[in-house]
């Protein structure tokens, strides 16, 4: 299982590789009135997500210690640890092959081209992509990474807490978005050893980490949800759940009427264009699904960007 010291020479594996993004302070209306609220602004990567922690710190990782092999990397994605790999690969100059469901969005699959990898599209589903991947990579010897499910990868989402912390001291929690669990765990790990209290937030229509941690176990979820093309993994990664089950996680839901409001609000109040699944912290507060307590100063996560217009 992944630990704190893993995420540590995750953030230097990555100085200099990934962007150091930006805090910004921020006012959010709750049913309580106003609440500050500190910004980790995660959609200025170059990727435009969270996802270069993860994808940069496995393939570096792996290109250093002499275990990349020339076949490249493959991996099954909605879209965005597709590109933040294919980034990865253009950098160490191997091969990146992407796996998606059909439904994909076009402009995430039109992105990942662009930067040289070779995208596979026409699974009906996102489980059948992922089986593909495994088949490729047996298939091809090219390493398979997964986009939660792997320790390089939730080692890399940890370093966002850490470096969150750094610029700004007076943390006491942190609002995390869940799909698949590896940034919420790699989060987790970086709270414990930070002292700030992690909350999940999840939409109504893709609870993975809620179901299981109701269940004691990953188990399936349907998935239904404005934000299934970042938070649509149907099950909690196991490597994620090792880390969360031990965690003393509060997840809290939110529906796709909130997340969209939220996104307006990001856009209209601070000019922040962000994808679903990034304001769904902003929703968990507007709603009250997540009161901020009185001298809690929260961060939330806005974990990505990839969008091509403004709603």
């Amino acid at each position: 299982m992944v630990q704190i010291d893993d995420v540590r020479r995750a953030a230097e594996r990555l100085r200099g590789r990934v962007r150091r993004t930006p805090t910004m302070r921020a006012l959010v209306p709750t049913p309580d009135g106003e609440v500050e609220v500190v910004l980790k602004l995660e959609q200025t990567q170059l990727s435009g997500t969270f996802k270069d922690r993860g994808m940069v710190n496995a393939a570096v990782r792996a290109h250093e210690e002499g275990w990349l092999p020339a076949a490249g990397l493959v991996i099954s994605s909605g879209g965005n640890a597709g590109i933040a790999l294919a980034l990865a690969g253009a950098a160490l100059g191997v091969p990146v092959t992407v796996t998606t469901a059909q439904d994909a969005p076009a402009a995430k699959v039109q992105r990942i081209r662009s930067l040289g990898a070779t995208v596979l599209n026409h699974f009906p589903d996102h489980p059948t992509s992922n089986a593909e991947a495994d088949t490729l990579a047996a298939r091809t010897g090219a390493l398979r990474l997964h986009a939660f499910d792997h320790p390089d990868v939730v080692a890399g989402a940890g370093t966002l807490l850490l470096e969150a912390v750094e610029q700004e001291p007076e943390l006491t929690s942190v609002l995390v978005s869940v799909g698949g669990g590896g940034l919420m765990a790699g989060t987790a790990l970086s709270a414990q050893e930070t002292g700030v209290r992690a909350v999940a937030v999840e939409p109504v229509g893709a609870p993975t980490l809620h179901a299981a941690l109701a269940a004691g176990e990953p188990v399936d979820v349907a998935v239904d949800t404005i934000a299934k093309d970042s938070l649509g993994a149907n099950r909690l990664g196991a490597g994620p759940w090792e880390i969360c089950r031990g965690a003393e996680l509060q997840s809290v839901l939110v529906t796709d009427e909130a997340i969209i409001t939220a996104q307006h609000y990001l856009w209209d109040t601070y000019r922040l264009l962000v994808e679903p699944s990034a304001a769904c912290p902003v929703a968990a507060t507007m709603t009250g699904a997540y009161r901020v307590g009185a001298g809690e100063l929260p961060l939330f996560v806005l974990c990505g960007a990839n969008v091509t217009s403004p709603f």
